[in-house]
Formats: structure tokens, C-alpha cells, sequence
């Protein structure tokens, strides 16, 4: 019993600095995540608390239960009074041992061979998409349709009901429920031009784009409307990342109007012909009939009236006001004072109001002191950051946001011409995406650098620390590889899993060289071939095992591509999944190899540093 127990002890401690390292080094990675802002950091940052409190946990118990349960299970198991190891193993460990024979004593080749798959692989992100998030499939569609400013409610109701229709035409449509103009008091008011409609869809027919072409191409046969096709959490997201329900928003700012309008239509048309544009509108800023009265400021003061006076009680005669509330049945309603409908429902009658009478009793009539006249006017004036603008919005259809955004800012460039006092901001998910991917790349370079920062402290070599950070650029094949085969789009989910990947990735490197160490100071096995070829097969399956587990542990991620839900989670898995691959299978060869040809110089300086530490620790 004492015999297993120490074979226990000694076996914990080999592997207890491994473990605790790397453990240290993923949760390090995991900790940038908490500097994304955003909605980004809304979605990744519960992501980084769940690793991080599960790793440690998993680092406790590995610790812990784990050497307790090894006590009492493993002298009875069949495994231990096993002679011969399994065949499955045998048979790694052959192939193995071919496999390093022909690589150790070829560096060179390794190296250059490893060195053309990274480059290859980096040459394939040019031919990747970019977009803020992945496409999400929610099942269900809001579509915004916009009529003719200043349409009446009971046309609009009409208009409403033709959409409806075209909308339940299409078989996969299940149902549809419509919202026509929102109050003034909503968080987003709309006029009654504008309609808002919910599809519900069944679970089963064609591909849900085709669907929403459909869809599209049916409403633009009802009339002169603008069609806005999303979803409604992608709504939302798109609402708060840019004011405007649609991924991408032309917002141009400028001091007249008239001018933004005609900007406004200059840019519509440089997109139209843009491929991959899709829902394109321009906020309607139009000029709608307007009754206008304008005070003659001379003429009221000749009959004592004050022009600011004469305006609040125009208001209060044509819009009216609440004076009062009245409380029936447990019911307030309010008082409200106007003209009665009759006496404002021309100009002419507007004009013969009366305003005052005179102290001798002739009565004095809007027509004496101002001007009533039938006028145009702009239907809304939308400000942002104090300035004028006007929006100019679209989705994107068959092709990536950013290969979409580039053409666009293209051809703003070359066929939009702004005049002084006039510029162009361009938002939506595109300018979050640059936003996202910028601060996730300076966290990417301070996760590597903080791993190199541990490594350092912990094999104190920077030629060690770099052997095992070569584990980066090796799972990085693998994930870009599995990302151009499946998704072809890097999205901020992309990224984050790169991230995640650094850390994740060298745990291999970790457990290879510090066996090597092991052998050469523990073992005093030497600095040679011999000993780089028993340090791999021996910690050949607990590498595979560790790969294996957690690519099995994300199958059900990779099996969920287009499910409501998985959306985010599954180029994650696609990325991490890939580079365990890539990383595990090059990281056996290219590993051994440059630590039998680079490492001996830090190796003999690391086990120097250690028998000096232990003699001062034994005086």
C-alpha cells in the first residue's frame, strides 16, 4: 500500500506545476474579455466567468480528488496488472516513434514545412467575410414597411392589410400580426405611414434567404413603399448599435435640408447598383402641406396684442390643451379645450376667428393680424449630437458586412460630392464590427504577452518560453482553416475564440517540455534523441486524451450550425475544435524536434538555476 501510495505522490507532483501553469495561463486569457464594451461584452463576458470558475474548479479537484480516487481505484484496477498496454495505444506509440524518427533529425524541414501551412493559411483570410455577429436565426421576422409620408390612417390601414396579404401568400408564413404608426409618447414614435409586422414561420420549407426574398419582392408589388426585412433581437441589437433598425446607416450631417435631401438621394442612387444591398431607403425627409400662419407683428400691436400671446392661444384654439381631468368609474379622463371641428376645418374659417374685441365692441379677427396661408413643410427634423442629418439605410443579402461596406464607402467617394459644412458618418454593425475587432486584437496581444510573461517566470528561458508559445501559431492553422471550410465569415465570436484559443492551445507545449525537464533532472537521462523520443510516447495519450475531451465535449456545438440559439456559440466551437486538431498533430512533431535542436543551451542554464535554488534551499 505504501508502495502505490508514493508511485501516486511522486506522479501528482510531476504534473502539479503543469497543470497549475496552464490552468493560470487560460484563466489569464479569459480575463481581456472583461475590457469588451458593448453588446459584444454583454455576450462574451458571462462566457469568461463560466470558464474561469469552472477551470478552477476542475484545477481544485485535479489536485485533490483526483490523487484520493487514483488511491483507492487504481491497485484494483485491470489496467495496472496489465503487463502489455492496449493495442490501441501500441499502435499510436509505432506510429509515433516512425513519425519522430524522420522528423528529428530534419529541423529544417519541420520548421519550413510548418512555416508554409501558417502562411498558407493567413493568405486565406483576405478571402474571408467580415461581420459583427453571425447571422442569427430566430425563427420569426419583423418587417418594417414604410408608405407615403403624411397618408392618411385609413389609407394607411388599407395599405397595411394589402402587405398583410402578400405576406401570407408565401407557404412557409405561418402568421403575421401588424402594428400601423406608433403614440408620440413610445420609445420609438412613428407616424401612420409606417408599418411594423411580425411573421411567424413554419418549421418546415425552403431556405429561410429564398423565403425572405420572397417575402420582399411580394410587398414591393403593393404600392410605393420602402421594405425593411430583420429579426427581432437583430433589430433591437441593430437599434441600439446605430439609431436605426437596419445593419447598416449612411448618416449625413449637415445645416439645411434641403441639401441633406439631395444629398440623401445622391447616395441612394450610388448604392442601388451595389451587389449585396438590400432594403435601401432614405429616411423620409419630405416636404408635406401645411396650413402656416404668420403674425403681422405691426398689426397686433396696433389692437394691443402681444405676438407671443396670439401664438400660445392659436395653439391652445387649433391643438388644443388639457385644462382638467375628470374621474368616472374609477376612470380619469381629461378635460380637453379647443375649437370644435366645424370652425378649423378651412383656411377661411381659420382666418375669421375671432382674437379679441376692442373696448368698443368691434371684434378683432385673425385675418386683421396675421396671414393664413397654405404652405410646405419638412414632415420630421432628426438631430444626433446636436446636428441636422438624415439617414440612409440598407441590409445586406448573400454577401458579407464588410466586403458590402467597402464597395459602399467606394462608391460614396467617387459619385458623392459634399459641400462645406456637410459630412458622412458611416454606423450600424459595420462600425461596431471595427470597433469590436480593434480592442480585440490589443487584448490578443496582451493575452500572448502575459503568457509569454508566465512561461518566462516559470521556466525562466525565453527559448523554452518560446517553444511552447509556439503552440499559437500552430493551432492558428488549424482554426482558419475550419473556419474557411464552414462559415467563411470572421465575426467578433471568431475572434474571441482565437483568443481563447491561445491559452487553450499551449497546454501541449506545457506538458511535453516539462517531461522533458523531468526526465533530464529527475531521471538524469540525457540531453539526446533517446530521451526527446521517450518524452513524447510517454506523454503521447495524455496529449491526445486532453485534445480529444475537449473537442468531444463541443461536438454538440458543431453539430447545431443554424439552430436558434447556437448561433454564436458555433464558430466558437469551430475555431477552438480546429485548432486542437492542428495543434495536437503538429505540436508532436514540430515540438520534440526544435527542443532537441534549440533547447539544450536553456536546458543546461534551467537545471543550473534549479540545483542552485535547491542547495540554497537545503542550507
Amino acid at each position: 500500500p505504501k508502495g502505490h501510495l508514493r508511485v501516486i505522490y511522486e506522479a501528482s507532483s510531476e504534473v502539479r506545476n503543469s497543470i497549475v501553469l496552464s490552468t493560470i495561463i487560460v484563466v489569464l486569457v479569459f480575463i481581456p474579455l472583461f475590457a469588451l464594451g458593448g453588446i459584444e461584452g454583454r455576450l462574451f463576458v458571462p462566457l469568461g466567468v463560466a470558464y474561469i470558475i469552472s477551470i478552477l474548479a476542475s484545477l481544485v479537484v485535479s489536485l485533490s480528488v483526483t490523487p484520493i480516487l487514483c488511491s483507492y481505484l487504481l491497485p484494483n484496477s485491470k489496467a495496472i496488472h496489465e503487463e502489455k498496454e492496449s493495442s490501441l495505444v501500441r499502435k499510436l506509440k509505432a506510429f509515433g516513434a516512425k513519425i519522430l524518427d524522420l522528423t528529428l533529425p530534419r529541423p529544417q524541414v519541420v520548421l519550413t514545412g510548418a512555416g508554409i501551412l501558417l502562411v498558407g493559411s493567413l493568405l486565406l483570410l483576405p478571402l474571408m467575410g467580415r461581420n459583427f455577429l453571425p447571422d442569427f436565426n430566430e425563427g420569426s421576422a419583423v418587417i418594417g414597411v414604410a408608405g407615403a409620408p403624411g397618408i392618411s390612417l385609413a389609407a394607411s390601414d388599407q395599405l397595411g392589410f394589402k402587405i398583410e396579404e402578400a405576406i401570407l401568400s408565401v407557404p412557409e408564413v405561418k402568421s403575421t400580426v401588424r402594428r400601423t404608426g406608433r403614440a408620440e409618447m413610445d420609445e420609438h414614435a412613428e407616424g401612420v405611414h409606417w408599418h411594423e409586422v411580425d411573421v411567424d414561420f413554419k418549421s418546415e420549407g425552403r431556405d429561410r434567404s429564398l423565403v425572405l426574398q420572397e417575402i420582399r419582392e411580394k410587398i414591393e408589388k403593393t404600392g410605393d413603399v420602402y421594405v425593411n426585412l430583420g429579426q427581432p433581437i437583430s433589430h433591437r441589437l441593430d437599434h441600439l448599435l446605430s439609431g436605426v433598425r437596419a445593419q447598416i446607416a449612411v448618416k449625413v450631417f449637415g445645416p439645411d435640408l434641403g441639401e441633406l435631401r439631395r444629398l440623401g438621394g445622391e447616395i441612394l442612387t450610388a448604392l442601388e447598383n451595389i451587389p449585396g444591398v438590400v432594403d435601401l431607403q432614405t429616411e423620409p425627409l419630405v416636404l408635406i402641406p401645411q396650413l402656416k400662419i404668420a403674425i403681422d407683428r405691426e398689426a397686433s400691436a396696433k389692437y394691443g396684442l402681444r405676438s407671443g400671446t396670439l401664438a400660445e392661444d392659436l395653439e391652445t384654439a387649433l391643438n388644443g390643451v388639457t385644462v382638467t381631468h375628470v374621474i368616472e368609474n374609477q376612470r380619469m379622463f381629461e378635460v380637453f379645450i379647443r375649437l370644435d371641428d366645424s370652425s378649423k376645418s378651412t383656411p377661411e374659417k381659420i382666418s375669421s376667428t375671432l382674437v379679441k374685441y376692442l373696448p368698443t365692441g368691434q371684434g378683432v379677427r385673425l385675418e386683421d393680424v396675421a396671414h393664413v396661408y397654405q404652405g410646405t413643410g419638412p414632415n420630421m427634423i432628426n438631430r444626433e449630437d446636436m446636428q441636422r442629418r438624415i439617414v440612409i439605410s440598407a441590409n445586406t443579402h448573400g454577401r458579407d458586412l464588410g466586403s458590402v461596406v467597402n464597395d459602399i464607402q467606394k462608391s460614396i467617394a467617387e459619385k458623392v460630392k459634399l459641400t462645406d459644412g456637410y459630412f458622412i458618418k458611416l454606423g450600424g454593425q459595420f462600425e461596431s464590427q471595427q470597433q469590436a475587432s480593434q480592442r480585440i486584437l490589443w487584448l490578443g496581444i496582451l493575452s500572448i504577452l502575459g503568457i509569454f510573461f508566465v512561461l518566462f517566470i516559470h521556466f525562466k528561458s525565453v527559448v523554452l518560453s518560446l517553444q511552447v508559445m509556439l503552440n499559437v501559431p500552430l493551432a492558428l492553422i488549424g482554426s482558419i482553416i475550419a473556419i474557411y471550410i464552414t462559415e467563411r465569415t470572421l465575426s467578433v465570436a471568431t475572434l474571441v475564440a482565437f483568443i481563447t484559443l491561445c491559452g487553450i492551445s499551449t497546454r501541449n507545449g506545457i506538458l511535453l517540455i516539462s517531461h522533458y525537464l523531468h526526465l533530464l533532472q529527475e531521471e538524469k537521462e540525457s540531453f539526446d534523441a533517446k530521451m526527446v523520443v521517450r518524452g513524447s510516447l510517454e506523454r503521447l495519450v495524455p496529449v491526445l486524451m486532453t485534445a480529444c475531451t475537449a473537442a468531444l465535449a463541443l461536438v454538440p456545438l458543431l453539430l447545431s450550425k443554424g439552430e436558434p440559439g447556437k448561433e454564436i456559440l458555433y464558430p466558437v466551437a469551430v475555431v477552438i475544435v480546429g485548432g486542437l486538431i492542428s495543434s495536437t498533430i503538429l505540436d508532436l512533431v514540430v515540438t520534440p524536434t526544435l527542443f532537441l535542436k534549440y533547447g539544450k543551451k536553456a536546458v543546461a542554464n534551467y537545471l543550473n538555476q534549479n540545483q542552485k535554488e535547491n542547495e540554497g534551499d537545503w542550507k
